[in-house]
């Protein structure tokens, strides 16, 4: 069983494009999305929900009033004004550190569970997807992320699967970190301009920190020649293969629009770029 992250230096470089894509043309795979914190691959795949399971993140404090004694301790040592008049805790502004529970002298303080997301396993056409929504203003989103990778790592043992597709998180946060232990290749997927170099060289620094296999997708070469030629000179720099180049379409936005993958609805071109970047990573993989 291998693993393909796809990841990108920021959002809208066409990452979840181009694992809709991937979803299309592998024949043994599991999808699992990591961007969970604004997860968008289902609209590419038309899933239909299997299973949904909620994910706990820290704990949160909360104040028994019929034990607190008002000696203000905690509104003292809470370094995020989580505490508010009458003792009540804003779970919002709360980030479960416990400075609180373990000061308090009398015992008022109580770490209660927190739902801070979901978990979703669906089928699609394509093959099981598994997904996640982080909930609005939660953290933990990279224990979500592990939380998705191993549940498509379980379904694909189980399956006798031979690749999961991961469509990781953008930029070098610790959502994306979380996506990196494992995999056998990432795919980073990149747009020929100033800030997209700036961006493709911190991925790639990324994965070098982290010994993993990297390759490189450019998305709309054709737009700027010179600044892909500065992505090739950047990737020759870090030993990183170009294995795709995908030309402008203006007909991409009209099949995202319509929530299919594009290989199934534009022809020349941009089929034969997307064909040619799954030869090449299927060779990189050693898949059959």
């Amino acid at each position: 069983m291998r693993e393909l992250v796809v990841l990108s230096g920021k959002g809208g470089t066409g990452k979840t494009t181009v694992c809709g894509n991937l979803a299309v043309l592998a024949s043994s795979k599991v999808m699992a999305d990591c961007d969970v914190d604004a997860a968008n691959l289902y609209l590419l795949l038309d899933p239909v929900l299997k299973s949904s399971s909620p994910f706990y993140g820290l704990k949160k404090a909360t104040i028994n009033r019929e034990k607190c004694l008002s000696c203000n301790l905690c509104l003292h040592l809470c370094r995020y004004d989580a505490i508010g008049p009458g003792f009540v805790v804003d779970p919002v502004l709360c980030e479960g550190c416990t400075v609180c529970y373990h000061a308090c002298p009398c015992g008022a303080v109580e770490m209660i569970e927190h739902v801070a997301g979901h978990l979703f396993l669906s089928d699609t056409r394509y093959g099981p997807l598994v997904h996640a929504r982080l909930g609005i203003a939660e953290d933990n989103s990279g224990k979500l992320v592990a939380a998705v990778r191993k549940e498509a790592r379980r379904l694909a043992e189980e399956g006798k699967k031979e690749l999961i597709i991961t469509d990781g998180p953008p930029g070098i946060g610790c959502p994306a970190i979380s996506c990196l232990s494992g995999a056998d290749l990432v795919l980073v997927v990149a747009e020929p301009t100033f800030s997209g170099r700036h961006d493709l060289e911190r991925v790639l620094e990324l994965a070098k920190h982290f010994g993993c296999r990297a390759a490189v997708c450019i998305n709309k070469w054709d737009l700027e020649p010179e600044n892909t030629r500065g992505l090739e000179s950047l990737c020759n720099r870090y030993s990183v293969p170009v294995v795709g180049y995908l030309p402008y379409d203006e007909s991409v936005m009209e099949s995202v629009k319509s929530g299919r993958p594009v290989i199934q609805e534009c022809s020349g071109p941009m089929e034969e770029g997307i064909l040619a970047l799954w030869d090449e990573l299927k060779a990189l993989l050693e898949l059959r």
